[in-house]
């Protein structure tokens, strides 16, 4: 297939990209600025919430990776409208640019596990009613349902991938945790500031092993399906540990006043592994945070 991927040379993005150029498709990228190098046939430059801009890249294509948003759930609390414009003004955008062409391509949503909040029966499964507690969870959960509607009205084929705690190869945010204690064990920061006595869990999944999510919702999934990825709980202490032990360097931690939030937040992938016969490969927590320090060290 000819896939357009948009978000193309982010974290996530770039993974999937890699994954489909390695099975054979043609990949496109559209981002708005260009890093780095990928696989890629051609290269879009634009903005995500523009249509104008989307159409010349979706000429041809048979299906959409769609990724480019704001990710950042601490972030959208300051941010709210930006996020907003971003992740729905962005799907509105692509579906408007694709209901300008011929054809019904196949749309897999990179959405997220935000959407759920924060439900009390866990491990989550896809049948959990949502629940967004922070305006980035809302504005990917109205982005699934414009994906949905618009489906339903005779437009793309829709699959959404709903992804917990990516990581691993190339995770460099040191917003997130593994990226954190990673820098503050190569000596960029003294120490590693952690809410609360560092016991609630989180569900953290390989980006190679999301990628290939991607990949198997692009060839195989049923339309209208929505699904979990996510791999491996572990607590905040477990990722000290272990981020110690990768590197053989110690991690100071200096503890903050716990904050209101989830203690336990665990996927149920029950489903796309029995539908799509996907299973994560590299995320055990020890060769996650081996792989994002050998790939930024």
């Amino acid at each position: 297939m000819r896939v357009l991927v948009t978000g193309a040379f982010g974290f996530v993005g770039g993974a999937v990209v890699r994954q489909l150029a390695a099975a054979g498709h043609q990949v496109w990228a559209f981002g708005r600025h260009v890093r780095g190098a990928l696989p890629v046939d051609r290269v879009w430059t634009g903005d995500i919430r523009d249509s104008s801009a989307l159409e010349p890249a979706l000429d041809g294509v048979d299906a959409v990776c769609h990724l480019a948003a704001l990710t950042r759930s601490r972030e959208s609390l300051g941010r709210p409208e930006a996020h907003w414009e971003v992740n729905h003004g962005g799907m509105a955008a692509l579906l408007d640019a694709l209901a300008a062409r011929p054809g019904r391509a196949r749309v897999v949503f990179g959405s997220t596990a935000a959407v759920y909040g924060a439900p009390e029966r866990q491990p989550i499964d896809e049948r959990a009613a949502p629940a967004p507690g922070n305006p980035y969870g809302a504005s990917k959960l109205a982005a699934e349902e414009l994906l949905h509607e618009r489906s339903a009205a005779g437009g793309p084929s829709a699959v959404v991938l709903r992804c917990f705690n990516a990581a691993g190869t190339g995770d460099v945010d040191e917003a997130r945790i593994i990226p954190k204690a990673l820098a503050v064990a190569a000596g960029r920061h003294p120490f590693l500031e952690l809410n609360g006595d560092g016991s609630v869990v989180r569900d953290f999944v390989h980006v190679e092993d999301v990628a290939r999510a991607y990949l198997l919702a692009l060839e195989a999934a049923p339309a209208g399906r929505t699904y979990n990825v996510g791999a491996t709980p572990a607590s905040m202490r477990e990722i000290i540990a272990t981020v110690e032990r990768v590197t053989g360097r110690p991690v100071p931690v200096e503890h903050r006043p716990a904050q209101p939030e989830a203690p336990r937040l665990v996927a149920d992938t029950a489903l796309i592994r029995r539908e799509l016969g996907w299973r994560p490969e590299r995320s055990d927590l020890g060769q996650l945070i081996s792989d994002a320090w050998t790939s930024t060290s």
